[in-house]
């Protein structure tokens, strides 16, 4: 009935893999859990060997990195039940009821988002801004906010569909690199009305990385938006630039950017960071990249 779809490159998950593995037999219905190993290094194939072992679990392994989108595409070409389940790499299942709750709510709608959430605290100041930032969105993260705009709030950490569904969309192949691709999905479910249903059934994120890391995934995924806005009608930061235009704050903007954006920088790197510096930066670099390719088509 359930094909659960681990994409993953170079992560140990091997005891996501067991819960999921127990949770499944427990269930009594047929299922598989396929593991894609994307450009995973040779010295890290055997942290999830488990995947080999345990019944109804293999891994497709992609030597070289194919990309965040393809990776999801190849691991649901090969699976074989009518449901898929995609979890990110780096969850813990908590909720001993996690496969059954997904089961029962598939049974009448297409898709199915079950949330995700992050732990209380966290004593490592070189992961406090991806801490804040997590913290203050688990705050809009329950299934009733989430559905408020049930499109607009999919992400592909946690997330169930019918396979038939999936593969008539699939993620864009173009994204190559981080940022995006769960927005695109979002859209093109609303644009073909497909029904969809948030519910609590959440997954911990556990895949914090250092200040450093985050700010560099962050630009990425700005260059990635920049690359795909055209396809994009709303996110945080185009609406934010938006009303910068349209009340002609553009130049200011940008004047105190080039100034400040070393301090801002510091801030987000430090121990105490600012969520309000941490939006200023996303916008500073998205006006940027904006200005950067502007003049490279000139």
């Amino acid at each position: 009935m359930i094909s659960i779809l681990i994409p993953t490159k170079d992560y140990d998950c091997h005891l996501l893999v067991e819960e999921l593995h127990r949770q499944c037999e427990e269930s009594g219905l047929p299922y598989e859990i396929l593991l894609g190993e994307d450009g995973t290094s040779a010295a890290n194939l055997q942290k999830n060997i488990i995947a080999d072992t345990l019944t109804h679990c293999r891994r497709i392994i992609s030597d070289c990195n194919i990309g965040r989108a393809s990776i999801r595409n190849l691991l649901a070409n090969n699976a074989k039940h009518p449901y898929i389940i995609f979890i990110d790499c780096d969850a813990v299942v908590e909720k001993q009821d996690y496969i059954k709750s997904y089961i029962n709510a598939l049974k009448s709608h297409d898709v199915v988002c079950g949330g995700l959430y992050h732990c209380r605290h966290n004593e490592n100041s070189q992961l406090s801004l991806r801490f804040k930032y997590e913290k203050k969105a688990d705050k809009k993260r329950d299934a009733a906010t989430r559905n408020i705009k049930p499109y607009n709030n999919f992400t592909t950490f946690n997330f169930a569909i019918r396979r038939e569904v999936f593969l008539s969309i699939l993620f864009n192949g173009k994204i190559e690199e981080y940022g995006y691709e769960d927005v695109l999905f979002g859209k093109e479910l609303e644009r073909r009305n497909v029904n969809i249903l948030h519910i609590d059934n959440k997954l911990m994120h556990n895949g914090l990385e250092e200040n450093s890391i985050f700010l560099k995934k962050t630009e990425q995924s700005i260059k990635t938006l920049v690359q795909i806005e055209d396809l994009i009608d709303e996110t945080a930061l185009l609406n934010a630039s938006r009303k910068i235009k349209k009340l002609h704050l553009e130049g200011i903007f940008i004047f105190i950017w080039k100034y400040f954006h070393q301090n801002i920088k510091r801030n987000l790197l430090g121990r105490n960071p600012n969520l309000i510096l941490f939006n200023i930066y996303k916008l500073g670099v998205y006006y940027t990249i904006k200005h950067q390719n502007n003049n490279i088509h000139q």
